[in-house]
């Protein structure tokens, strides 16, 4: 834990700094040019706003890790035998593991995100960071790398080097974080150049790969995280995403809500020319509603390769758990989807920051956080260093803090694989009981899941796990129909910071 000396010193650091930039700012006003001012307002935003403190998190070797669909428990580690069904981890033909370093090389595996400053300027604006307020886009970029990752790797993929990161304590972190910022403007002030060091350190890796398949794994790493690199040559990049944007009248600086950023990352793949990204496409679920056909049609939509069926579809469904707070009884809701191996993470967080949901145990969620402000990587040099794009540390908070407002993702390989997908979830939800007569025929009504709020009118009456299927199965009930059932209005979408 954080010792109250450190945080206090951190206090008082950081208002010193906002101090310092408020008294120059009044002083100096009439003096500004117009990209000074944006300079202190975005340092400002990152003090208000983008601010967090790197403590550790503690998991209980009494309860299991699902950590996207890989189920882990801590407390058989030392023992060569599976879990027992009592323990929490039944979920089929999934690998259950108990080695605490096996799931540190599978979090840490997963790419991480986050601000980055110094980056080239964004096209529109005076922009060079998107300190305080694009943590929902680099979010929205976490689920869509793991998608990449299943796709290209599959989920058994973990990087060789993940275990070689330090995780460095929160003293030093922070320490250096606050140095650097302070540093940074009263560098600007003088006219002097900031000196730049790295945020994580990394041991000496391995430097071969023991065949080609390991070596073709860690080409297709690093060609990921080169799609997410701050440029605007970068396809998933922050520059471009906040170019699509601007079709759903956002620009850079505004804030971002889950239900926009699937939008712009279904844009973006679309829009996607690089060949190794045509077998892929993103599906964007219209009124919380996933419709089978529909899927199905841009799976098996024309493509360069002879099986039109090879082409992989994330799906995304914009969702709200409640009205104005997270209704815990969806909790059950947000772990099955967790516990699937065709999840590809939540994009969500608590009110006013944007997280990563990865995983879960108990009643806290794992995420991995975008409020890191990180220097920029030129992802176009050869051996571009792989660190910083690996978080070191989970993090957990509790259900109960969540934003209702939230995209859960899905992937699936191909035609064979949606259709297992759907009795997987329509199974987990079912023994949620959390379904109502909104499943219609044709697709799956995820706004079922949701509390009405006075927003929807749905009946209440959960229907069995046959009349369930039958209804995903027929074919008799039209669109007209459907909608006649669960008239649903989605409330407001509020941003995040």
């Amino acid at each position: 834990m954080l010792k109250v000396p450190v945080a206090a010193a951190l206090r008082l650091e950081r208002l010193r700094v906002c101090g310092l930039l408020l008294w120059w700012l009044l002083l100096e006003l009439e003096h500004f040019p117009g990209w000074w001012l944006l300079h202190i307002f975005t340092v400002l935003q990152f003090f208000c706003f983008g601010w967090v403190l790197k403590t550790k998190t503690y998991f209980s070797r009494n309860s299991p890790v699902l950590l996207l669909g890989k189920c882990y428990h801590f407390k058989y580690e030392d023992e060569d035998k599976m879990l027992p069904t009592t323990s929490g981890c039944t979920i089929e033909d999934h690998v259950i593991a108990g080695n605490v370093e096996e799931f540190r090389k599978d979090f840490i595996s997963r790419i991480w995100l986050t601000y980055r400053e110094e980056f080239p300027q964004i096209e529109g604006s005076a922009l060079t960071t998107d300190c305080g307020w694009g943590c929902t886009l680099r979010t929205g970029q976490m689920l869509l790398a793991q998608g990449l990752i299943l796709h290209f790797l599959g989920r058994a993929w973990t990087w060789p080097d993940a275990l070689n990161i330090e995780n460095s304590d929160s003293e030093s972190w922070t320490s250096h974080t606050v140095k650097k910022f302070t540093a940074s403007f009263e560098a600007s002030l003088s006219g002097e150049r900031e000196l730049k060091t790295p945020t994580i350190s990394l041991k000496e890796t391995i430097g071969k790969y023991s065949d080609d398949h390991e070596m073709r794994n860690e080409i297709y790493h690093r060609k990921i995280i080169s799609w997410f690199g701050d440029s605007p040559l970068a396809v998933f990049g922050l520059h471009q995403l906040i170019e699509y944007g601007k079709k759903s009248g956002k620009k850079a600086g505004d804030w971002y809500g889950p239900a926009v950023v699937a939008h712009i990352l279904r844009k973006a793949v679309e829009e996607a020319r690089h060949p190794d990204l045509q077998g892929i496409t993103i599906y964007v679920a219209q009124d919380c509603t996933v419709y089978n056909s529909d899927v199905i049609d841009k799976q098996s939509a024309s493509m360069t390769s002879d099986n039109a069926d090879d082409k992989a579809v994330i799906i995304l469904v914009p969702v709200r758990l409640g009205g104005e707070r997270t209704n815990t009884d969806y909790l059950e809701f947000v772990k099955g989807i967790l516990s699937l191996e065709y999840c590809v993470g939540i994009i969500g967080g608590k009110p006013k920051q944007s997280y990563y949901f990865a995983g879960f145990q108990d009643d806290s969620l794992i995420y991995m956080d975008p409020h890191y402000c990180q220097s920029f990587v030129d992802v176009s040099i050869k051996d571009f260093p792989l660190e910083t794009f690996h978080c070191p540390s989970p993090k957990k908070m509790s259900f109960r803090k969540m934003d209702p407002s939230c995209t859960i993702g899905f992937y699936c390989r191909n035609v064979q694989d949606f259709e297992r997908a759907s009795e997987e979830i329509t199974k987990d939800f079912c023994a949620a009981e959390i379904i109502t007569e909104a499943t219609v025929a044709g697709g799956l009504a995820i706004q079922g899941f949701l509390t009405c709020s006075g927003e929807c009118c749905c009946h209440s009456k959960s229907p069995g796990a046959a009349e369930l299927l039958r209804r995903l199965t027929s074919s008799n009930n039209t669109h007209a129909q459907n909608r006649e059932m669960c008239i649903f209005r989605r409330g407001r979408d509020k941003p995040f910071v």
